[in-house]
């Protein structure tokens, strides 16, 4: 009989302003390193996602994405598969996902809430790994590579979602939205291992780059969770650094990368 109950871990995210806490290149100003005792130099790392041209995955909410992390000698796959949380009810979206074959027998998948300023998302995630061509860079495979890998490695659930072989299906007629250059400092809140991270996503224009800025941090309590959140969120409003909203990266990156088709193969990229 299989495992009924799926527990998801919770992972608190909140949103900085950066034309406040980023400094003229775009990195952390010192105040914000020393307040959460992160180091002076981030991680750096670059993502890309795989939609067809009409987002056939993004409107099924699900996600097929590639990063590669510095100093990593892999790319890590991920496909991800969300589920909306109404007015709180975080058991009710448990059940749901249960109902569509996401539970806790599959111990290679993993569970957490997006706890964000108002919105909350249950999130399933896969991740693989696959060997990368150049250990030495922090490169992305073209659009032919990267539907091969996302193929090669598609899990069942992702795969089979609605019709067999709809998931490696949608990805062999898939384009590249991206690249986007993250970087990430790591520090403590709390106890909490906290993560900010600065995503460079091109702007609305096509012409530039605007820059979302996120603290995060993860943890297996769900009170513990709705505590350090409002903990943290008060702490960086008193600092002005703090934006009441709610932002999907990956929803802002199709949006913005849609109407550039082919610009993986630009110089439009940041640096």
């Amino acid at each position: 009989m299989r495992n009924m109950s799926m527990t998801p871990d919770y992972e608190v995210r909140l949103l900085l302003d950066a034309a406040v806490v980023l400094d003229t290149g775009h990195e952390l100003k010192s105040a914000v390193l020393s307040a959460f005792g992160m180091p002076a130099v981030a991680t750096r790392m670059n993502v890309l996602f795989l939609d067809t041209s009409c987002k056939d995955l993004c409107c099924s909410n699900w996600s097929a994405r590639i990063r590669r992390i510095e100093n990593t000698p892999s790319l890590e796959l991920t496909y991800k598969k969300r589920f909306d949380i109404t007015g709180g009810d975080i058991d009710e979206a448990i059940t749901l996902a249960h109902e569509n074959g996401f539970d806790g027998s599959d111990k290679t998948v993993d569970a957490h809430v997006e706890w964000g300023y108002m919105k909350q998302t249950l999130v399933v995630t896969r991740d693989k790994t696959t060997a990368a061509a150049d250990p030495a860079t922090l490169e992305l495979p073209g659009t032919r590579d990267a539907r091969r890998m996302l193929v090669e490695e598609a899990p069942e659930r992702f795969d089979n979602w609605g019709c067999q072989k709809w998931g490696t299906c949608t990805v062999e007629t898939s384009r590249i939205f991206g690249p986007v250059t993250v970087r990430r400092s790591v520090g403590m809140w709390k106890g909490l291992k906290l993560r900010i991270e600065v995503w460079s996503i091109l702007d609305a224009a096509g012409i530039g780059f605007d820059y979302i800025v996120e603290a995060s941090f993860r943890t297996s309590s769900r009170g513990k969770a709705a505590t350090e959140q409002a903990n943290l969120q008060a702490f960086l409003m008193d600092k002005g650094w703090f934006v009441a909203g709610d932002s999907s990266k990956t929803q802002l990156i199709m949006d913005r990368y849609g109407c550039y088709p082919g610009l993986e193969n630009t110089d439009l990229k940041e640096t």
